[in-house]
C-alpha cells in the first residue's frame, strides 16, 4: 500500500478522520453520532487555526482516504500542548508509524517550548497505553463518566517537558 504523509489539511481529511474515529470507537466502546460530530467539529476548528511553526498535524493517505492522523495543539493552552486525534487504521498498525509520529509530536512540543504534553485516552486501549508509557507519559487523573453515551473511563496522561539546559 502506497502511503503519503500530509502535514496540513488535505481534501477529505476532516471527514475521513472523524469517520475513522467513529468506526473504531463505535466498535470498541459503543460511541455514537455525538462522538463523531465532536471529533469533526473540533478537528475542523483546529485545522482552521493550525500554525505549523507551533502545532503539528500528520495524516496518512492511501488511495485517496485518510487512514491515520495525529495532531499536537500548542495554541489551546500555553501551559500544556494537547495531543489529539491520534489514530491508525488497523492496516497501518504495528509498522512503527505511530511511534514515529509520537516522537515527532514530542519534538515539536519541545521546539515550541511547551512545559508539558497532555492527552486523554480510554481504559482498555492497551497498545496505546504501552506506546504512551514507553514515551514517558504518566497518569494524571482518571474519570468515569457518561459523556459519550455510556459509562467509560477516561485517563489523562501527561509528559512533563523540562526546559533544555543550556
Amino acid at each position: 500500500m502506497d502511503i503519503a504523509i500530509h502535514t496540513a489539511w488535505t481534501p477529505g481529511a476532516i471527514g475521513d478522520i472523524a469517520a475513522l474515529h467513529a468506526r473504531t470507537y463505535a466498535g470498541t466502546h459503543g460511541f455514537g453520532a455525538f462522538f463523531e460530530a465532536k471529533v469533526a467539529r473540533e478537528l475542523g476548528d483546529f485545522l482552521l487555526r493550525l500554525d505549523p511553526a507551533r502545532d503539528l498535524f500528520r495524516c496518512a493517505v492511501a488511495d485517496g482516504r485518510v487512514l491515520g492522523s495525529i495532531a499536537l495543539d500548542c495554541g489551546e493552552d500555553p501551559a500544556s500542548a494537547h495531543l489529539r486525534w491520534f489514530i491508525l487504521d488497523p492496516a497501518l498498525r504495528g509498522q512503527g508509524l505511530g511511534r514515529r509520529w509520537l516522537e515527532e509530536a514530542i519534538a515539536q512540543a519541545r521546539r515550541a517550548a511547551m512545559p508539558e504534553i497532555h492527552l486523554w485516552t480510554l481504559a482498555g486501549l492497551d497498545a496505546a497505553a504501552r506506546l504512551y508509557a514507553a514515551a514517558g507519559f504518566v497518569p494524571d487523573r482518571e474519570v468515569t463518566a457518561q459523556q459519550w453515551g455510556r459509562a467509560v473511563t477516561e485517563r489523562r496522561l501527561v509528559l512533563p517537558l523540562p526546559p533544555a539546559r543550556g
